[in-house]
Protein backbone atom coordinates (compact mmCIF):
# COMPACT_ATOMS: atom_id res chain seq x y z
CA UNK A 1 0.00 0.00 0.00
CA UNK A 2 1.11 3.55 -0.71
CA UNK A 3 2.40 5.58 2.24
CA UNK A 4 1.54 9.22 1.55
CA UNK A 5 2.63 12.19 3.66
CA UNK A 6 0.20 15.11 3.43
CA UNK A 7 1.81 18.48 4.11
CA UNK A 8 -0.43 21.32 5.30
CA UNK A 9 1.04 24.77 6.07
CA UNK A 10 -1.23 26.48 8.57
CA UNK A 11 -1.62 30.23 8.91
CA UNK A 12 -4.74 32.06 10.08
CA UNK A 13 -6.90 29.03 9.28
CA UNK A 14 -8.57 28.02 12.53
CA UNK A 15 -11.97 27.89 10.78
CA UNK A 16 -10.86 25.53 8.04
CA UNK A 17 -7.92 23.35 9.07
CA UNK A 18 -10.03 20.64 10.75
CA UNK A 19 -11.94 20.06 7.51
CA UNK A 20 -8.66 19.88 5.57
CA UNK A 21 -7.16 17.33 7.95
CA UNK A 22 -10.25 15.14 8.11
CA UNK A 23 -10.55 15.17 4.31
CA UNK A 24 -7.03 13.70 4.16
CA UNK A 25 -7.57 11.14 6.90
CA UNK A 26 -10.38 9.45 4.95
CA UNK A 27 -7.75 7.64 2.85
CA UNK A 28 -5.97 4.56 4.19
CA UNK A 29 -3.01 5.43 1.93
CA UNK A 30 -2.42 8.59 3.97
CA UNK A 31 0.38 7.56 6.30
CA UNK A 32 0.62 10.90 8.07
CA UNK A 33 -0.75 14.43 7.98
CA UNK A 34 1.95 16.98 8.79
CA UNK A 35 0.72 20.33 10.06
CA UNK A 36 3.29 23.14 10.05
CA UNK A 37 1.85 26.00 12.07
CA UNK A 38 3.35 29.32 10.99
CA UNK A 39 2.70 31.64 13.97
CA UNK A 40 -0.92 32.33 13.15
CA UNK A 41 -2.59 35.44 14.60
CA UNK A 42 -5.77 33.45 15.26
CA UNK A 43 -6.38 30.30 17.31
CA UNK A 44 -5.02 27.94 14.65
CA UNK A 45 -2.22 26.61 16.87
CA UNK A 46 -4.68 25.37 19.49
CA UNK A 47 -6.84 23.77 16.81
CA UNK A 48 -3.77 22.03 15.40
CA UNK A 49 -2.79 20.79 18.85
CA UNK A 50 -6.25 19.35 19.33
CA UNK A 51 -6.07 17.60 15.95
CA UNK A 52 -2.65 16.09 16.72
CA UNK A 53 -3.93 14.83 20.08
CA UNK A 54 -7.12 13.42 18.57
CA UNK A 55 -5.68 11.65 15.51
CA UNK A 56 -2.64 9.39 15.70
CA UNK A 57 -1.66 10.10 12.09
CA UNK A 58 -1.60 13.90 12.57
CA UNK A 59 1.77 15.42 13.48
CA UNK A 60 2.26 19.06 14.45
CA UNK A 61 5.42 21.09 13.87
CA UNK A 62 6.45 24.73 14.12
CA UNK A 63 9.57 26.46 12.86
CA UNK A 64 12.52 26.19 15.28
CA UNK A 65 12.11 29.84 16.36
CA UNK A 66 8.31 29.45 16.39
CA UNK A 67 8.16 32.42 14.03
CA UNK A 68 6.30 33.22 10.83
CA UNK A 69 8.23 32.17 7.71
CA UNK A 70 5.58 31.80 5.02
CA UNK A 71 3.96 28.92 3.15
CA UNK A 72 7.09 27.98 1.19
CA UNK A 73 9.30 27.58 4.25
CA UNK A 74 6.49 25.71 6.02
CA UNK A 75 6.14 23.26 3.12
CA UNK A 76 9.92 22.79 3.08
CA UNK A 77 9.87 21.94 6.78
CA UNK A 78 7.00 19.54 6.18
CA UNK A 79 8.95 17.76 3.44
CA UNK A 80 11.96 17.44 5.78
CA UNK A 81 9.81 15.96 8.55
CA UNK A 82 7.88 13.58 6.28
CA UNK A 83 8.46 9.84 6.51
CA UNK A 84 6.13 8.57 3.78
CA UNK A 85 7.16 7.34 0.33
CA UNK A 86 5.00 9.96 -1.43
CA UNK A 87 4.35 13.65 -0.82
CA UNK A 88 1.05 15.44 -1.36
CA UNK A 89 0.11 18.99 -0.45
CA UNK A 90 -3.03 20.60 0.87
CA UNK A 91 -3.70 24.20 1.84
CA UNK A 92 -5.32 24.57 5.25
CA UNK A 93 -8.48 26.18 3.81
CA UNK A 94 -8.88 23.59 1.02
CA UNK A 95 -9.97 19.95 1.15
CA UNK A 96 -9.70 16.67 -0.73
CA UNK A 97 -12.50 14.94 -2.62
CA UNK A 98 -13.20 11.23 -2.21
CA UNK A 99 -11.46 10.41 -5.53
CA UNK A 100 -8.21 12.18 -4.57
CA UNK A 101 -5.86 9.20 -4.94
CA UNK A 102 -7.85 6.96 -7.30
CA UNK A 103 -5.49 7.54 -10.24
CA UNK A 104 -2.34 7.44 -8.12
CA UNK A 105 -3.02 3.91 -6.88
CA UNK A 106 -2.52 2.56 -10.39
CA UNK A 107 -0.13 5.06 -11.94
CA UNK A 108 2.55 4.80 -9.25
CA UNK A 109 2.85 1.05 -9.87
CA UNK A 110 4.98 2.19 -12.81
CA UNK A 111 8.41 3.15 -11.46
CA UNK A 112 8.83 5.70 -14.26
CA UNK A 113 6.00 7.80 -12.81
CA UNK A 114 7.56 10.41 -10.53
CA UNK A 115 4.50 12.59 -10.04
CA UNK A 116 0.77 12.68 -10.76
CA UNK A 117 -1.43 15.77 -11.11
CA UNK A 118 -5.19 16.18 -11.09
CA UNK A 119 -7.93 18.79 -11.42
CA UNK A 120 -8.95 21.25 -8.71
CA UNK A 121 -12.46 22.61 -8.19
CA UNK A 122 -13.73 25.72 -6.39
CA UNK A 123 -15.73 25.99 -3.16
CA UNK A 124 -17.01 29.36 -1.95
CA UNK A 125 -17.26 29.55 1.82
CA UNK A 126 -19.75 32.41 1.74
CA UNK A 127 -21.98 34.32 -0.63
CA UNK A 128 -19.84 37.39 -0.01
CA UNK A 129 -16.74 35.51 -1.16
CA UNK A 130 -18.61 34.32 -4.24
CA UNK A 131 -19.73 37.85 -5.07
CA UNK A 132 -16.18 39.14 -4.69
CA UNK A 133 -14.29 36.43 -6.53
CA UNK A 134 -16.65 34.56 -8.84
CA UNK A 135 -15.39 36.60 -11.79
CA UNK A 136 -11.86 35.41 -11.05
CA UNK A 137 -12.47 31.72 -10.19
CA UNK A 138 -16.02 31.01 -11.45
CA UNK A 139 -16.87 27.29 -11.09
CA UNK A 140 -14.30 26.01 -13.56
CA UNK A 141 -11.68 23.39 -12.91
CA UNK A 142 -8.02 24.24 -12.55
CA UNK A 143 -6.67 21.52 -14.80
CA UNK A 144 -4.54 20.50 -17.74
CA UNK A 145 -7.12 20.14 -20.49
CA UNK A 146 -5.85 17.03 -22.31
CA UNK A 147 -3.68 14.00 -21.69
CA UNK A 148 -0.03 14.93 -22.30
CA UNK A 149 3.24 13.04 -22.22
CA UNK A 150 5.60 14.00 -19.36
CA UNK A 151 8.05 15.72 -21.72
CA UNK A 152 5.29 18.13 -22.80
CA UNK A 153 4.27 19.25 -19.31
CA UNK A 154 7.01 21.81 -18.70
CA UNK A 155 6.71 23.60 -22.09
CA UNK A 156 2.95 23.47 -21.65
CA UNK A 157 3.00 25.11 -18.22
CA UNK A 158 5.20 27.98 -19.44
CA UNK A 159 2.91 28.70 -22.38
CA UNK A 160 4.59 26.98 -25.31
CA UNK A 161 1.76 24.53 -26.07
CA UNK A 162 -1.15 26.89 -26.68
CA UNK A 163 -4.20 26.28 -24.47
CA UNK A 164 -2.52 23.78 -22.16
CA UNK A 165 -4.03 24.63 -18.78
CA UNK A 166 -2.37 24.23 -15.40
CA UNK A 167 -2.56 22.31 -12.15
CA UNK A 168 -2.15 23.20 -8.48
CA UNK A 169 -0.32 21.77 -5.48
CA UNK A 170 -3.55 20.38 -3.99
CA UNK A 171 -3.85 17.97 -6.93
CA UNK A 172 -0.19 16.93 -7.03
CA UNK A 173 1.38 13.76 -5.62
CA UNK A 174 5.15 13.23 -5.84
CA UNK A 175 7.35 10.20 -5.37
CA UNK A 176 9.58 11.38 -2.53
CA UNK A 177 12.68 9.62 -3.82
CA UNK A 178 12.52 11.80 -6.97
CA UNK A 179 12.45 15.14 -5.14
CA UNK A 180 16.26 15.56 -4.80
CA UNK A 181 16.39 15.95 -8.61
CA UNK A 182 14.95 19.46 -8.39
CA UNK A 183 17.53 20.77 -5.90
CA UNK A 184 16.07 23.45 -3.66
CA UNK A 185 12.42 22.87 -2.80
CA UNK A 186 10.26 26.00 -2.36
CA UNK A 187 12.21 29.24 -2.78
CA UNK A 188 11.33 31.17 0.33
CA UNK A 189 12.57 34.59 -0.82
CA UNK A 190 9.69 34.85 -3.29
CA UNK A 191 6.87 36.83 -1.71
CA UNK A 192 4.18 35.11 -3.74
CA UNK A 193 3.97 32.42 -6.42
CA UNK A 194 6.47 30.14 -4.69
CA UNK A 195 4.21 27.27 -5.70
CA UNK A 196 4.23 28.28 -9.39
CA UNK A 197 8.04 28.45 -9.47
CA UNK A 198 8.27 25.09 -7.70
CA UNK A 199 5.84 23.49 -10.17
CA UNK A 200 7.82 24.78 -13.17
CA UNK A 201 11.04 23.20 -11.95
CA UNK A 202 9.24 20.04 -10.87
CA UNK A 203 7.73 19.66 -14.34
CA UNK A 204 11.15 20.14 -15.94
CA UNK A 205 13.13 17.68 -13.81
CA UNK A 206 10.50 15.03 -13.04
CA UNK A 207 8.25 12.84 -15.16
CA UNK A 208 4.73 14.01 -14.30
CA UNK A 209 1.65 12.16 -15.52
CA UNK A 210 -2.01 13.21 -15.68
CA UNK A 211 -4.35 11.58 -13.18
CA UNK A 212 -8.00 12.64 -13.06
CA UNK A 213 -8.21 15.86 -15.07
CA UNK A 214 -11.91 15.96 -15.93
CA UNK A 215 -13.26 16.07 -12.36
CA UNK A 216 -12.03 17.75 -9.18
CA UNK A 217 -9.83 15.69 -6.85
CA UNK A 218 -9.60 18.59 -4.38
CA UNK A 219 -11.43 21.84 -3.76
CA UNK A 220 -9.90 25.29 -3.48
CA UNK A 221 -11.61 27.13 -0.64
CA UNK A 222 -12.36 30.75 -1.52
CA UNK A 223 -13.13 33.20 1.28
CA UNK A 224 -12.59 36.87 2.01
CA UNK A 225 -9.21 36.29 3.67
CA UNK A 226 -7.50 34.26 0.93
CA UNK A 227 -3.95 35.47 0.37
CA UNK A 228 -4.12 35.14 -3.40
CA UNK A 229 -7.56 36.74 -3.68
CA UNK A 230 -6.22 39.77 -1.83
CA UNK A 231 -3.66 40.11 -4.59
CA UNK A 232 -6.35 40.01 -7.23
CA UNK A 233 -8.56 42.46 -5.35
CA UNK A 234 -5.94 45.19 -5.76
CA UNK A 235 -4.23 45.26 -2.36
CA UNK A 236 -1.06 44.03 -4.03
CA UNK A 237 -0.28 44.82 -7.67
CA UNK A 238 -0.21 41.43 -9.47
CA UNK A 239 2.25 42.47 -12.19
CA UNK A 240 4.91 43.42 -9.64
CA UNK A 241 4.86 40.02 -7.92
CA UNK A 242 4.95 38.22 -11.27
CA UNK A 243 7.98 40.21 -12.35
CA UNK A 244 9.75 38.70 -9.35
CA UNK A 245 8.46 35.23 -10.20
CA UNK A 246 9.52 35.35 -13.84
CA UNK A 247 12.82 36.96 -12.96
CA UNK A 248 13.49 33.91 -10.78
CA UNK A 249 12.35 31.50 -13.50
CA UNK A 250 14.43 33.33 -16.12
CA UNK A 251 17.56 33.29 -13.95
CA UNK A 252 17.13 29.58 -13.31
CA UNK A 253 16.52 28.77 -16.98
CA UNK A 254 19.48 30.79 -18.25
CA UNK A 255 21.78 28.94 -15.85
CA UNK A 256 20.37 25.47 -16.53
CA UNK A 257 22.59 24.08 -19.30
CA UNK A 258 20.17 21.30 -20.26
CA UNK A 259 17.37 23.71 -21.22
CA UNK A 260 17.16 24.37 -24.96
CA UNK A 261 17.74 27.84 -26.38
CA UNK A 262 14.20 28.16 -27.71
CA UNK A 263 12.75 27.51 -24.24
CA UNK A 264 15.20 29.95 -22.66
CA UNK A 265 14.25 32.57 -25.22
CA UNK A 266 10.54 32.02 -24.59
CA UNK A 267 10.97 32.38 -20.82
CA UNK A 268 12.98 35.56 -21.32
CA UNK A 269 10.17 36.99 -23.46
CA UNK A 270 7.55 36.16 -20.81
CA UNK A 271 9.71 37.91 -18.24
CA UNK A 272 10.03 40.94 -20.51
CA UNK A 273 6.28 41.11 -20.97
CA UNK A 274 5.76 41.34 -17.21
CA UNK A 275 8.47 43.97 -16.88
CA UNK A 276 6.75 46.03 -19.57
CA UNK A 277 3.33 45.51 -17.97
CA UNK A 278 4.69 46.70 -14.62
CA UNK A 279 6.29 49.86 -16.05
CA UNK A 280 4.18 52.84 -14.90
CA UNK A 281 5.36 55.32 -17.52
CA UNK A 282 3.64 54.90 -20.90
CA UNK A 283 6.57 56.60 -22.63
CA UNK A 284 9.05 54.22 -21.03
CA UNK A 285 6.77 51.28 -21.74
CA UNK A 286 6.60 52.07 -25.46
CA UNK A 287 10.32 52.72 -25.48
CA UNK A 288 10.91 49.20 -24.19
CA UNK A 289 8.51 47.74 -26.76
CA UNK A 290 10.31 49.55 -29.59
CA UNK A 291 13.66 48.42 -28.28
CA UNK A 292 12.58 44.78 -28.33
CA UNK A 293 10.91 45.26 -31.71
CA UNK A 294 14.27 46.09 -33.27
CA UNK A 295 16.38 43.64 -31.24
CA UNK A 296 13.91 40.74 -31.08
CA UNK A 297 10.76 41.30 -33.13
CA UNK A 298 9.21 38.07 -31.86
CA UNK A 299 9.02 39.59 -28.39
CA UNK A 300 6.20 41.86 -29.53
CA UNK A 301 4.18 38.90 -30.70
CA UNK A 302 5.10 37.01 -27.53
CA UNK A 303 4.19 39.96 -25.35
CA UNK A 304 0.77 40.33 -26.96
CA UNK A 305 0.18 36.59 -26.61
CA UNK A 306 1.17 36.68 -22.96
CA UNK A 307 -1.63 39.12 -22.13
CA UNK A 308 -3.93 36.11 -22.44
CA UNK A 309 -1.32 33.65 -21.18
CA UNK A 310 -0.96 35.60 -17.91
CA UNK A 311 -4.72 35.55 -17.35
CA UNK A 312 -4.79 31.78 -17.71
CA UNK A 313 -1.71 31.06 -15.65
CA UNK A 314 -2.63 33.23 -12.69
Amino acid sequence: MMKISIIIPVYNAEKYVSQAVESALQFEEVYEVILVEDKSPDNALEVCRHLSETYERVKLFQHPDKGNHGAGASRNLGIEKSTGDYIAFLDADDYYCSNRFDAERDLFKNEEVEGVYGAIGVHYYSEKAKEQYYKRFQDRLTTVYKQHAPEDVFPGLIGMRGSFGLFSLDGLTIRKSALPKIGEYFKTHLRLHQDSEFLFRLAYYLRLYPGIINAAVAMRGVHEDNRITKVDSGKIKPASTRVLLWSEVNNWAQNETSISDDIKHHIERVYRSFVIANTPSKLKKWGMILKYFFTDYKSIRSGLYNINFRKELF
